[in-house]
This record gives C-alpha cells, structure tokens and sequence, in this order.
C-alpha cells in the first residue's frame, strides 16, 4: 500500500505528468504527497566566482528560488484541486541524493523519463541514480505524458531474479486493484524456470486474490525491451512493472540492456524496483 508518495519536481514541460501521475496513484490509496524540488549549488573554481562577483551569483540563487516557488505553487494547486493531502519541500544540494535522502522515508517515488529536447528537464540519468540508491519503488512517467488511467491494465515483466521478485511485491497493491495483469517471461532459460515463470508465479498471485494471465515467449529478432513494448500496446496497457538493473549499470550501459531500453523508449509509466 503507498501512503507516501513522492514526486520530483522541476520546471520541466513533463512535470504536469508526474503530478498527474501522483494525483491518480493517491487517489487510488488515499495517500499523502510530497513534492520535493531540488536546487543544487553553483559549482564554479574560485578564480571563476572572483571574475562573476559574489552580486552575480546571489541574483542567480535568487533566480533559482523564484523558479523553485513557481513550481510550487503549479504543485499545490495541482493537488489541491484533486482533494489530495500535500506537503512541498525545497532543498538545496545534489539533486540524486537528496531524492535518496528523502525517498527513504516514502513508499512510492515518483520521477519523470529525460526528454533531451527539454533544457530545463534534469531527469537524464536521474533515475539510474535514484532507483540503485532509493531502495524503494520507482516510478517512471514518460515526457509524453500518460492515460488517463494508471494500474487499471499492468504488464509485469518476470524473469524470477532478485530484481523482479522486488518489483512484483512492490507493485502488489496497484496488481491487486488490476482489471488486467499481463505476466510476460522474455526468454525463460530452461525447464526449470519456465515452471517459475508460469505456474508458480500465478499460483503465487492467486493467493494474493490477483488474477493473471501468464505469457512466455522467446525473442531472437528483436530487443527483450522491444518485446514488452510491443506486447503492452497489443495489450492495452497502462502500467510495466519490472526489476531494474538485473545485471551492472556498466554492463548496461555498455552492452545495452532492458532497464536502459525501457527508460529510452518507454510509453507507459514503468514502475521500476532494484
């Protein structure tokens, strides 16, 4: 159950998305919301602060307040007129890990996907960051924005880790509320866990009054991220659960990998845990 959600908050063109996303999860759960902005310091050498002059760099912190009092205010009507319980906070430092600090103590975060078009979207590589470092669920808006419709059709994407086993019985109060759960297994290896992937995990979820149908398929032709795409549009769906990061951040980045795909390509909110 989230009773505590928080939502990163910038000036960014996607941010309406993330409050939306917010207002449609605490509707859900009756849960209080938190926005949190971030300004982080003016990184400068000292011969560069001598050249701007100390006047300079206050009217820009100043600027920065003013921007962060602005998307306050947009926050707070936001969720004022959803009826929904709010609090706002403004904070100084590095924009990850005062999220971290904060997320330790939420049950649901919410961040938005990058838009490199966007000069005022500080998202890009904000969510690897947060989702390693949180230890809390995540959720991931896209910069497109969204349904009007958030866990009504879920896709959770099972492979039997670490990493899915999280995000399964993070996301189980938005899968128990499900008019429809997808279990999708991209290329199950082996016998013994194609019978993980299939008849336990729905035993599993039956238990927890979740009803789910369960698919299992092995994609050669195309990405493993591509595969869950394809079959959420096929499938109508509002919502991808997923472990993130099964294998290093490096090995992902490098190499490629599902987490970096989804969060490159995705068009629903992901609900991602590590």
């Amino acid at each position: 159950m989230y009773k505590d959600i928080l939502v990163q908050v910038d000036n960014a063109k996607s941010v309406a998305h993330r409050r939306n996303a917010a207002v449609a999860i605490a509707e859900k759960f009756n849960a209080h919301v938190t926005g949190l902005y971030v300004i982080e310091p003016v990184q400068l050498p000292a011969y560069a602060e001598v050249a701007i002059g100390a006047d300079l760099l206050e009217q820009s912190h100043r600027e920065y307040e003013r921007l962060a009092s602005e998307a306050g205010d947009a926050f707070r009507a936001a969720m004022d007129r959803a009826g929904i319980a709010n609090e706002w906070r403004t904070v100084e430092g590095l924009t990850s890990a005062r999220i971290i600090d904060h997320g330790h103590y939420s049950d649901l975060l919410v961040l938005g996907q990058g838009n490199p078009d966007d000069p005022n979207d500080i998202s890009e590589g904000l969510v690897d960051d947060v989702v390693l470092g949180v230890g809390r669920p995540v959720l991931v808006v896209p910069y497109v924005g969204m349904r009007e419709t958030i866990g009504k059709r879920i896709l959770l994407a099972w492979n039997g880790t670490r990493e899915s086993v999280r995000a399964l019985h993070d996301a189980m109060g938005l899968l128990k509320s499900a008019d429809k759960v997808i279990v999708m297994a991209v290329n199950p290896p082996g016998d013994e866990r194609e019978h993980i992937a299939g008849s336990d995990i729905s035993l599993h979820l039956a238990r927890h009054d979740v009803t789910a149908v369960v698919n299992s398929t092995v994609s050669k032709d195309i990405e493993v991220g591509d595969t869950l795409l394809s079959r959420a549009a096929d499938e109508d769906v509002d919502l991808i659960v997923m472990g993130a990061y099964g294998h290093s951040r490096f090995r992902e980045l490098v190499l490629g990998g599902v987490t970096r795909h989804l969060l490159k390509h995705m068009t629903v909110p992901v609900l991602m845990s590590h």
